[in-house]
């Protein structure tokens, strides 16, 4: 008699389909590799269109065996090779047209007591001040009443992280409707104590003694990074009384 599962039944010869499993169930088979993963980083995935699983009538996740080592592979590439998810995505669909890819050697995480540069860690890109001016199609005045305010920070060096662009473009839109600098210290206020929430939960892996325990680091930073927006925005919405926009 052949051998039936629940996922569905065998027929002769022909290898039954694994069933489907929960979330939960996947988490249990990530950890023994990736320690750090949680259920939130799994939905963050799926957020960003990394992962499908399917769906049940009442709207439970069910992950499929390809399913649990599509996450593996993404979870290795941000380990190992400290790779951003939209290279990871093009990595894998260069993979799903069966094209071969060629990733970077893995790296180390960061050497504790040496600079980023000698450590192999990502350095930050930096831009100069005539570039964020052009950029922002902003005056010189204009920058240093945003400087004055702390709404932007020049690094020691002088340069603007890139970051910095897109925070000039919104101050310079939100001036329109007549929001000016000191009007915006509140928002950088709060959006300080969200970014010292955040640390107080991933310090624990930037310094534990682990290497891929701390390059996991960066990985979980974004994504409370992202859920936080998204309930900030919620709240926004919902202090405004219209959850339309």
């Amino acid at each position: 008699m052949p051998r039936t599962s629940r996922g569905g039944a065998g027929s002769g010869t022909a290898r039954a389909p694994e069933p489907l499993i929960s979330i939960g169930a996947v988490l249990a088979r990530l950890r023994d590799e990736f320690p750090e993963v949680s259920i939130s980083k799994i939905r963050f995935l799926e957020a960003e269109g990394l992962v499908e699983p399917r769906r049940t009538p009442s709207g439970y996740r069910k992950f499929s065996p390809d399913d649990v080592e599509r996450l593996a592979r993404i979870l290795r590439m941000q380990r190992d090779h400290y790779l951003p998810l939209k290279v990871i995505r093009e990595h894998l669909d260069a993979l799903g047209r069966g094209e071969h890819v060629q990733l970077p050697a893995p790296q180390r995480g960061p050497l504790e007591g040496l600079p980023e540069a000698e450590s192999g860690a990502p350095t930050v890109a930096r831009i100069g001040r005539e570039e964020l001016l052009a950029a922002a199609g902003a005056e010189e005045g204009m920058l240093a009443e945003w400087e004055s305010y702390g709404l932007i920070t020049p690094m020691p060096d002088g340069g603007y992280d890139p970051e910095a662009v897109t925070v000039a473009k919104l101050v310079s839109d939100l001036a329109r409707f007549g929001l000016e600098p000191r009007h915006l210290r509140v928002m950088k206020a709060a959006a300080e104590r969200e970014a010292g929430l955040v640390e107080q939960v991933v310090a624990p892996l930037r310094r534990h003694r682990n290497p891929q325990t701390r390059a996991h680091a960066e990985a979980t930073t974004k994504e409370l990074a992202t859920l936080s927006v998204r309930l900030h925005q919620a709240l926004f919405h919902t202090a405004l009384g219209d959850r339309r926009y």
